[in-house]
C-alpha cells in the first residue's frame, strides 16, 4: 500500500487535560522530555503520535494525520495539480526527516512525512 498513515498529532487547548484523558481512556504513556513542547505518545504499535498546545493561529483543537511519502516535493506537485493547496511547505525536522501540510480540494488538512535517511 502506498503512503501509509505514519504519525498523528493532537493539538489541544489544555494539554494536561488531554494527556489525562487519553492516558486514562487508552492507557497511553507520554514522553514530555524528548522534545520540549511536543509530548510524544508512547504506544506499542504504529503509527506513533504526539500531543501539543494548539497554536494561536489554529481555529480550534484538532487531530492531524501524516502520510509517509518517498518524495514530498513530487507529492506536493500532485496535490496542487489536483486542486489541493500547500499549507506548510516542505520543512526539515532535524534528526527526524521532512514534513509538509496540505489541504485537499474540500479544505481538509493532512500532513506528508518523509523520514530522514
Amino acid at each position: 500500500m502506498g503512503s501509509p498513515l505514519c504519525h498523528f498529532e493532537i493539538m489541544a487547548e489544555d494539554t494536561e487535560r488531554a494527556q489525562a484523558f487519553y492516558g486514562e481512556v487508552f492507557d497511553w504513556k507520554f514522553d514530555t522530555e524528548a522534545m520540549p513542547g511536543y509530548t510524544l505518545i508512547q504506544q506499542t504499535q504504529d503509527p506513533n503520535g504526539a500531543l501539543f498546545k494548539k497554536p494561536d493561529n489554529v481555529p480550534g483543537p484538532c487531530l492531524n494525520v501524516y502520510f509517509q511519502v518517498s518524495d514530498i516535493e513530487a507529492t506536493i506537485a500532485k496535490v496542487t495539480a489536483n486542486g489541493g493547496k500547500v499549507l506548510v511547505p516542505n520543512t526539515e525536522i532535524p534528526g527526524v526527516g521532512w514534513f509538509a501540510m496540505i489541504a485537499d480540494p474540500e479544505g481538509i488538512p493532512g500532513g506528508l512525512m518523509k523520514p530522514g535517511e
